[in-house]
């Protein structure tokens, strides 16, 4: 399914009965929504459970500028409104709950119930390693971007961003790794305490990306939270343990 939302075509995915209660699902940075189908299949038979494509990934055309974490919270509440959802309940994967963070956390949606899986949203100090080669990546890109040496000098940026930069951020296009830059250096904490919702948080036990201190510093800061860890699995301990994620999920949910 596709919908416009201020210009973009958005791929979008809905199951269930319009007449149920409503589920957002919001992806992790560079998932498709079909990653989540498992759990949509899940849930479609007592809610109406949509997913979407952000902007730049999947079937979503891609934005024309860097967008920070509000751009994404106000992108979510334009496509809420359009597609007709009424007050849905957010699971959020990753990225996907930084956003439901910043959403909830400054008031622009107060929904009842709200699961991340394998949030992100906080910041950790860089070690001495990261500094010293976010600071030689951060001096060569200077240099190689001077007047008289930046038309010269594509090919030798790309290496440097193959060597110093995250799988992720080496694959994105421009505009989504400006983006990836935005999002990974906004730290959510300052939000936290607002999410009024009941907060239900499952990561797996050997996630690295997004990890068990992660979770438990998140919901530290809300009232009503409660973290969940799933034994053995990673980032995506909802593919690594489904029955188990989907039973602890329809457990909150009931």
């Amino acid at each position: 399914m596709q919908i416009n939302i201020d210009g973009l075509d958005i791929r979008y995915e809905m199951l269930g009965q319009s007449n149920e209660r409503d589920i957002l699902v919001l992806p992790g940075w560079g998932a498709t929504l079909n990653l989540y189908e498992h759990i949509m299949k899940h849930l479609s038979s007592r809610f109406r459970v949509t997913a979407i494509d952000f902007p730049g990934v999947g079937g979503s055309q891609i934005m024309a500028e860097p967008w920070d974490v509000q751009d994404y919270a106000d992108f979510v509440i334009k496509f809420i409104k359009k597609a007709g959802l009424k007050n849905p309940i957010f699971i959020g994967h990753s990225n996907g709950g930084r956003v439901i963070m910043q959403i909830c956390g400054t008031g622009m949606l107060s929904p009842d119930k709200v699961i991340l899986l394998g949030a992100a949203g906080i910041k950790h100090k860089k070690t001495f390693k990261q500094k010293i080669r976010q600071s030689v990546f951060k001096f060569i890109k200077r240099v190689l971007l001077l007047p008289g040496v930046r038309k010269y000098s594509q090919n030798m940026l790309d290496k440097a961003r193959s060597h110093f930069g995250s799988a992720d951020y080496k694959s994105a296009p421009e505009v989504l790794r400006q983006t990836m830059v935005r999002l990974i250096n906004r730290d959510m904490r300052d939000v936290l305490s607002n999410i009024k919702a009941s907060t239900l948080l499952i990561y797996g036990e050997n996630d690295e990306e997004t990890t068990v201190e992660d979770a438990n510093i998140i919901a530290s800061y809300i009232d009503d939270a409660g973290v969940c860890v799933i034994k053995g699995a990673g980032h995506f301990a909802f593919l690594d343990s489904p029955f188990e994620v989907e039973k602890i999920i329809d457990s909150f949910l009931s």
